[in-house]
C-alpha cells in the first residue's frame, strides 16, 4: 500500500508520498509522456501506462492509492493508473474531483484518490459500485493508505501520523525514509517478497510563489531527492545542481 501525508494550511498544501510497489514493475521517474495532456508532469507505469502521481501546469496534484486487498490489476477492470490523468486534464482541484465523482466506480478495482493545490485538497474513495465518494478535506495533517484518511486502526497510520503532525516540512523528508520497526507498519518498506517501497516525493504548493516537486527514484533512506520542475531536459536533477538530501 501507498501513503500520502498532506498538510493543509492558510500558507498552502505540502505533500509527501512513498509508492509502494512490485519491485520488478518497470516505471520512469516524473516526466511529460502524454503530448494531449501538455503541462502534465507524472511519473509513468511502464506496464499500464498511467501514473501513481502527477502535477499539471495549473499547480494540482493528484495520486492514487490501492484500497486493501486489490494489489494488481484484474481481468475486466481499467487500470487505476488512469484516474490521476483524469483529474489533472482539469484546471482546478474541484473539477479534477468532480471529474473522478462522475466515474463508474465499478469500472476499476477500489482505489484511493487524492487531488490538491494551494487552495485545499479532496479526498475520492472507489468502492467498485456506483459512484466514487468525494470529500473535501479540512485544513490539518491528513495521511492515507489503504482505507480512510487518517484511520488510526491502520498500524502505519497510527505509529507514523502524530510524527508528521508535529514536525516541521523540512523533516518530512526524513519521516518518509523511516524504515525502522514492525514490517507492517513501516512507511518507507524493506522489500519482502518482491514487494517494497520504490520511490517518493515531497510536494510543496503554497499560495505564495511557485511550486516544487522533490522526488527519489528509489527508497528515500537511500536515494537523493532531485528537483522534477526546475531542470534542463533529461531526467529530473540533470540540472548540474547538487541533489537534495533527506
Amino acid at each position: 500500500m501507498c501513503s500520502i501525508i498532506l498538510n493543509i494550511t492558510p500558507d498552502g498544501v505540502f505533500i509527501g508520498a512513498n509508492r509502494d510497489e512490485m519491485v520488478n514493475r518497470p516505471w520512469s521517474p516524473p516526466g511529460a509522456y502524454w503530448p494531449d495532456l501538455p503541462g502534465v508532469v507524472a511519473g509513468q507505469d511502464e506496464t499500464a501506462g498511467g501514473t501513481w502521481l502527477g502535477m499539471n501546469g495549473r499547480g494540482v496534484v493528484t495520486a492514487v492509492l490501492n484500497r486493501h486487498g486489490s494489489l494488481g490489476p484484474t481481468p475486466g477492470k481499467r487500470s487505476r493508473g488512469e484516474l490521476p490523468l483524469i483529474a489533472l486534464a482539469q484546471t482546478t482541484t474541484a473539477d479534477g474531483a468532480a471529474a473522478i465523482a462522475a466515474l463508474d466506480a465499478g469500472t476499476y478495482r477500489s482505489f484511493n484518490l487524492v487531488t490538491a493545490d494551494a487552495g485545499g485538497a479532496y479526498f475520492c474513495a472507489g468502492l467498485e459500485a456506483g459512484r466514487p465518494e468525494v470529500t473535501k478535506l479540512n485544513a490539518g495533517v491528513w495521511m492515507i493508505t489503504s482505507g480512510e484518511p487518517n484511520d488510526t486502526r491502520l498500524a502505519r497510520i497510527a505509529r507514523h501520523l502524530p510524527k508528521f503532525q508535529d514536525a516541521t516540512w523540512g523533516h518530512w523528508p526524513g519521516l518518509l525514509g523511516d524504515a525502522s520497526g514492525p514490517w507492517e507498519s513501516a512507511l518507507n518498506i524493506p522489500a519482502r517478497g518482491g514487494f517494497g517501497t520504490v520511490c517518493s516525493s515531497v510536494l510543496a504548493l503554497p499560495k505564495a510563489g511557485p511550486a516544487s516537486w522533490l522526488f527519489a527514484a528509489g527508497r528515500p533512506d537511500a536515494a537523493e531527492f532531485r528537483d522534477v520542475l526546475n531542470y534542463n531536459g533529461g531526467r529530473p536533477g540533470d540540472d548540474g545542481r547538487p541533489p537534495l538530501r533527506n
